[in-house]
């Protein structure tokens, strides 16, 4: 197969699809690639590392896109990168499709097979195409909250871990998956008081032996969730529906009632935010205050940390990309049926329930596809 990987053209983002040891990889395997020049330099793969891997480099986006059979991406396609689609190529990139109707729409209307990272499950149950960039997310949402609670920031002034005689800052973490525990897992590291809210009785038991003694955990609902936000100095939204739009949780009156300068980081913005004052932000201009409390919302957050984010993505996709260009979307998912629950839109249906009920829309039958 012909695979193609574009430069990401999204607002401050330097990640890549695949890295030049990916590409080796697939050549070995028998694939052809070309890579857009420049689609890595930023972080530190240069187009003679893909050329020693044996890709060819394409001057610009639209000579990637003409020749691939498939597109590897990081980010959802952008409207420029829409209108290159044609029917029949395979995109395989993070779409998070049911907070964006637009997007959606172009996908459908490009007759493309588009495969989203983030609802490719496994055997148990988790997404590990997610759980990479998840990871860093939650990790890096402690780092940037931290920064926005200092005065210079518009924060309340406040040292996470507080000093001698002085306490720590509160945490309030909502979701206990990937990226609220490797959020309760920085929080805790650094000396803050933090809580962990979810609505599993056994992934709280789980946290709690994960963390002994050093975090408290409660039930999720609405009067939980109330009491903590409204103590908290920092509120990390970290919820999870695979493929659906994220519940808001966190009402605009109970960021009404924190105190002003405290923070909220709503690493769930990719699917529309757990609070009802979230919008998306970008890393050139990353907060705004609403109601007085500090909102980090950005869309991309991994992208801050883009070597460390496409190395660990890569980790993660490189064995899918080899499948699916081995033996070819529709014969890779009938032998995967957890690769076929990243089938979101095909030849102009949705076919992914849970976006295609955040947008109202009808849902087509994935497994019939493949016939």
């Amino acid at each position: 197969m012909r695979i193609g990987v574009p430069r990401e053209i999204k607002a401050d983002e330097y990640r890549v699809g695949l890295t030049p040891a990916a590409v080796r990889e697939l050549v070995s395997h028998g694939h052809e690639l070309v890579v857009q020049q420049g689609a890595a330099g930023a972080i530190g793969f240069p187009d003679a590392a893909y050329r020693q891997a044996g890709a060819a480099i394409a001057p610009d986006a639209a000579a990637v896109f003409a020749q691939a059979e498939m597109v590897v991406k990081v980010k959802e396609p952008q409207p420029g990168e829409i209108a290159l689609l044609r029917r029949g190529q395979v995109l395989f990139t993070y779409l998070h499709l049911a907070a964006d109707r637009a997007q959606t729409r172009g996908l459908m209307e490009s007759g493309a097979t588009c495969i989203a990272y983030e609802t490719v499950t496994d055997s148990r149950g988790a997404l590990p195409l997610l759980a990479p960039m998840s990871e860093v997310a939650g990790r890096m949402s402690v780092q940037v909250g931290a920064h926005c609670l200092e005065r210079a920031q518009g924060g309340a002034g406040v040292l996470l871990g507080g000093v001698p005689g002085v306490p720590s800052a509160r945490v309030v973490v909502i979701g206990g998956g990937v990226a609220g525990t490797h959020a309760a897992r920085m929080a805790v590291g650094v000396g803050a008081t933090v809580t962990v809210i979810d609505r599993s009785l056994h992934r709280l038991r789980e946290l709690e032996d994960l963390f002994p003694g050093q975090l408290h955990t409660l039930f999720s609902t609405t009067d939980a969730i109330e009491r903590a936000v409204a103590e908290a100095d920092l509120v990390i939204g970290a919820v999870l529906v695979p493929g659906a739009a994220a519940p808001k949780l966190v009402t605009r009156e109970m960021v009404r009632r924190m105190r002003p300068g405290s923070v909220i980081v709503d690493i769930a913005i990719d699917q529309g935010g757990s609070c009802e004052t979230s919008r998306p932000t970008t890393h050139a201009q990353p907060t705004y205050v609403e109601e007085g409390v500090v909102h980090y919302c950005v869309t991309n957050m991994p992208g801050a940390v883009a070597r460390t984010s496409t190395l660990a993505l890569g980790n993660a996709t490189l064995p899918f990309v080899l499948a699916l260009a081995g033996k070819g979307w529709r014969a890779a998912m009938q032998a995967d049926a957890h690769l076929l629950a990243g089938l979101n839109v095909q030849a102009g249906a949705v076919t992914h329930p849970a976006v295609a009920a955040a947008l109202g829309l009808d849902c087509g039958d994935a497994a019939a596809t493949l016939a």
